[in-house]
Formats: C-alpha cells, sequence, structure tokens
C-alpha cells in the first residue's frame, strides 16, 4: 500500500529554535518512516514583513542544513526544496487570491495581530499570504498537513478555497483539488518562551534570551536556562495555569529526556529551581549534540546540500506542475501552442 502524503514547511528567517524541533522536525523525522514527506523552506512568506535580502538566501541554505542535520533524509522519502525555487507556488497563490473573499483574508488572525504591530507599512503580501499558503499546500496533493494549534486557522481557510474552487470548477465526481486533513500533536506542538511562559517560543522576539537556538553552543545554553524565568515556588508540577513557566520548562525536559510525563511529575516534585535548571541545562546539550555535529559536517561539504536541494526541486516541481496545470485548466486558461 502506498504511503500517505504529508507536506509541511518553516520560513528560513532567524535562527531555527527548540520550538521548531519539538513542534515540527523532530515530528517530521518521525513521520517519515510511515508518510511520503515533501518539506520546505518557505522563503516566499519570509517578505510578508521586512526582510534582510543579504542574508535570505543564506538563511534558505542554512535551514535546509539543518532538515538533513535532524534526520530527514531522502532514503526515508522526504522531498526537501525551496519554495521559490517552483514557480507553481506562486502561480497557483495567485489564481487562488483571485478567487478568494477579501473578509476570509481579513478574519485571519495573524494578519490582524501583525498588522497592528506594522502599521502603515503592513504589505498586502501580509494580507495575501494565506491564499499563497494554501497554493503550497494543495500543489503536492497532501493527504495530511501536520499543523501547531496556533496554524489550524490557516489549514481551515486552505480547505475553505479548496471547496471554492472544487464547486465553482470542478465536480462532485471530479474535483479539481484534494482536501488536506489536519495533523494535529498536542505534546510539544506549542513551546512557550523562556522569557514569558504565556507566549510562544519565536524567532521573531527581540530577546535572544527567549528561547534555546538548535545551534546554540553549551555555554550559551547554560546562560539562557540560568537566566530564564522561574517562580518563587519550590516543586515543581505539570499544568498548573499559575506556573506557566513551570509547566513549559517541565515539558520541555520530558520531551527532549524522552521520558513520560508520570516519570517526570514524580521525580521532579520536590525539586527547587537550584537542582532542576543544570539538569535541563545537560538534557538540551545532549539533544542538540549529534544536530550540530551532524550540521557541521553537512556545512563544509556543500555537495551534499546541493544534490539534496536539486534532487528535491526536480520531485516538487513535477507533481507541482501537474496541480497547477489541472486548475488552470479548470478555469479556462489556454495551453501554449
Amino acid at each position: 500500500m502506498a504511503k500517505q502524503r504529508i507536506l509541511s514547511g518553516i520560513q528560513p528567517t532567524g535562527e531555527l529554535h527548540l520550538g521548531n524541533y519539538l513542534g515540527a522536525l523532530r515530528n517530521w523525522v518521525e513521520m517519515q518512516k510511515d508518510y511520503e514527506s515533501f518539506l520546505f523552506m518557505a522563503d516566499l512568506h519570509a517578505i510578508t514583513v521586512s526582510h534582510d535580502p543579504a542574508v535570505l538566501a543564506e538563511n534558505t541554505y542554512k535551514t535546509a542544513a539543518i532538515y538533513l542535520a535532524c534526520g530527514l533524509t531522502a532514503e526515508q522519502d522526504s522531498t526537501i526544496f525551496v519554495q521559490s525555487h517552483i514557480p507553481a507556488h506562486s502561480e497557483l497563490g495567485w489564481l487562488l487570491t483571485c478567487v478568494t473573499p477579501l473578509n476570509w483574508l481579513q478574519d485571519m488572525v495573524q494578519f490582524k495581530e501583525k498588522a497592528v504591530r506594522q502599521g502603515e507599512n503592513v504589505g498586502a503580501g501580509l494580507l495575501c499570504y494565506p491564499a499563497l499558503q494554501a497554493a503550497d499546500i494543495l500543489l503536492y496533493d497532501p493527504d495530511k498537513v501536520p499543523v501547531g494549534e496556533d496554524q489550524k486557522q490557516h489549514l481551515e481557510l486552505t480547505r475553505d478555497i479548496a471547496v471554492r474552487i472544487n464547486h465553482q470548477f470542478g465536480t462532485s465526481e471530479t474535483p479539481v483539488l484534494k482536501m488536506p486533513e489536519p495533523m494535529i500533536r498536542k505534546e510539544g506542538a506549542r513551546v512557550m518562551s523562556l522569557s514569558d511562559g504565556t507566549r510562544k517560543m519565536s524567532k521573531s522576539d527581540p530577546s535572544e534570551l527567549s528561547r534555546i537556538n538548535l545551534l546554540d553552543p553549551p555555554d550559551l545554553i547554560k546562560k539562557k536556562i540560568k537566566k530564564c524565568k522561574t517562580d518563587p515556588v519550590r516543586g515543581l508540577e505539570f499544568d498548573n495555569p499559575d506556573r506557566p513557566e513551570c509547566n513549559n520548562l517541565l515539558t520541555l525536559y520530558m520531551l527532549l529526556s524522552s521520558q513520560t510525563k508520570e516519570t517526570v511529575a514524580q521525580d521532579c516534585a520536590d525539586m527547587g529551581w537550584g537542582q532542576f535548571k543544570p539538569l535541563l541545562t545537560d538534557t538540551i546539550v545532549e539533544a542538540l549534540k549529534p544536530i550540530q555535529e551532524r550540521y557541521a559536517e553537512i556545512t563544509q561539504d556543500k555537495t551534499i546540500l546541493e544534490s539534496v536541494l536539486r534532487d528535491g526541486n526536480e520531485k516538487a516541481a513535477a507533481i507541482a506542475n501537474q496541480t497547477l496545470s489541472r486548475v488552470k485548466q479548470s478555469m479556462g486558461y489556454s495551453r501554449p501552442l
């Protein structure tokens, strides 16, 4: 029986951190055994906010190298590619933008939040990028899309757009686009900031102390954990709404040490922060060590990354172009003579 297909991507902006790893990358590595995986660097989305053109390409390839360093591989049926290298993303994104009602885009939570922060500098791309994101997904006919809770609205919009396309240009017997299903993993799907346990760990946070980056050296990890926000209560516990930082740090320890929640809760119930923080630091350092070593190997030999991306781009383009052709034909476009 053929594997089901999944698709996901990460924007190549800033350093990838533990939230990216535990919420996405590590899950992708586990899933590639059971799914045909299409995983990309979403560099077209990276310019919906102000960006530095001097580092965009560098960050894109750095992100790809981290994908490989974490264990994603073509041998395990993972196709890794760069979004902007596949023109079908932009073209289908435009076609979907033209059939997506404006109020659907204006209702997106991330647009509302980021538009407030950007003020008069907000660009049309920030409003329209969910249609491009829908194109990213629908181009590859995935069965499932791994998403965190904060991205669930975007997948719902993607499904709404697919329904609209199928209704306007397809038939019940021959739909134009395949309907993807969400794949939401609750545990570790939303890693919180080290400086505020109520906010998600983010690359855009101005404070480097708010996150552990995957390439942080041991001394820097030790510094960040030493300075991370805690509380004055002795004894550590999960799921106390009055202790969000405690829950977040225990969850990080649980996930990175591969222990059960029950074991961690029992072992740490009587610990103080002075005992727990060094334990968490050592656990993070050990968990990231093989990733950092593999990353160093990959970046020292450019042919490794070049080969993976060349093959990935070629495979992705073949599938994407088929879907784009199908959509254009259903919408009445002529074909080149």
